[in-house]
């Protein structure tokens, strides 16, 4: 053996026959996954693995497997989305198993139970059960809308807000779209979509359209915002990057008694032109040392999507760097 070659033996436990198949997956798809994003072997003969590789990688690739026999364990399906972010969650950490409780967190809406997907993820919600002004600041696919809106949802369930208010800037991404037909819903629609793609999931079509009917669900754009006052609610505001300073300072200041807000944004993917500062950007430093006030900021080790989308996002930040 290479002096460069690191062996780590490892012994799954229980020794359940259906728990490994399904471990392993189809022609061993699963271990080939871990194989290919940590470059080690792997060789697997019943409840006992061996991983050769670099010593750093080698150990990565063993708390990742321990991990997913864990959650195969527990009757979770190995999807690639979930494999992935296990593998995320190793792939940066120490060399000690993780910790990560994936239960920490987690609550349920009435369409879907919600777990948080690695740290930041669990980070994130728990944050918003402290703090009643909350940041979530990152690259796309981290989670940051689909959560907020999870929460946003369970909160109105259980009665602790009366509705939620869903808020994002109409600005182009990169493109001008002119005159867009239709009453001030139907102007504001295309640019929530994501918001509202959560509330489907979250709750169902049907109820999603009575909520809004009843104006239990309120869509707002940010400008029709002044002069009010929010009580009771819990409002989304999302790609708040697009956001000039003084829209932020409003946004921030319309909260009354017993409302939460959850602010978005991703400050490499701002579309204000060059000479106007972006309000996210602008608030992070102005609220840094606010106690009361929680910051959750993500990177691409955090996102959930396709693993090429991490790639990218850090392909552009090593580029623009």
């Amino acid at each position: 053996m290479s002096k460069n070659l690191f062996l780590a033996n490892l012994e799954l436990s229980p020794n359940d026959a259906d728990v490994l198949i399904r471990f392993v997956g189809e022609l061993n798809k699963n271990l080939k996954i871990v194989e290919n994003k940590f470059k080690v072997k792997i060789f697997q003969n019943g409840n006992k693995v061996s991983i050769s590789g670099d010593e750093e990688n080698a150990i990565k690739a063993s708390n990742a497997l321990k991990d997913l026999y864990a959650s195969t364990s527990q009757g979770i399906e190995l999807s690639q989305e979930k494999i992935q972010m296990v593998i995320n969650n190793n792939e940066d950490s120490s060399l000690t198993p993780s910790s990560f409780d994936t239960n920490e967190n987690s609550f349920k809406t009435p369409k879907k139970n919600i777990t948080p997907r690695g740290k930041n993820q669990s980070n994130y919600l728990g944050n918003m059960d402290k703090y009643e002004v909350n940041f979530g600041v990152g690259p796309a696919g981290t989670g940051k809308t689909y959560l907020a809106v999870a929460k946003a949802v369970a909160m109105l369930v259980n009665e602790d807000v009366k509705k939620i208010i869903l808020i994002r800037p109409a600005v182009e991404a990169g493109e001008k779209l002119g005159f867009l037909p239709g009453d001030l819903s139907q102007k504001v629609d295309p640019y929530l979509r994501p918001l509202y793609d959560a509330l489907y999931e979250m709750l169902g079509f049907e109820q999603v359209v009575r909520l809004l009917e009843k104006e239990i669900l309120e869509v707002a754009p940010l400008a029709y915002l002044r002069g009010r006052t929010l009580n009771n609610a819990f409002i989304i505001m999302d790609e708040s990057q697009n956001t000039t300073v003084e829209q932020m300072k409003m946004f921030l200041t319309r909260m009354g008694f017993g409302s939460y807000a959850v602010i978005n944004g991703d400050t490499t993917q701002i579309d204000l032109p060059k000479n106007v500062e972006s309000g996210l950007s602008h608030a992070i430093k102005v609220l840094d040392k606010i106690e009361d006030i929680g910051f959750t900021i993500f990177s691409s080790k955090d996102v959930v999507r396709h693993p090429l989308v991490r790639k990218i996002v850090d392909a552009y930040e090593k580029f623009d760097s």
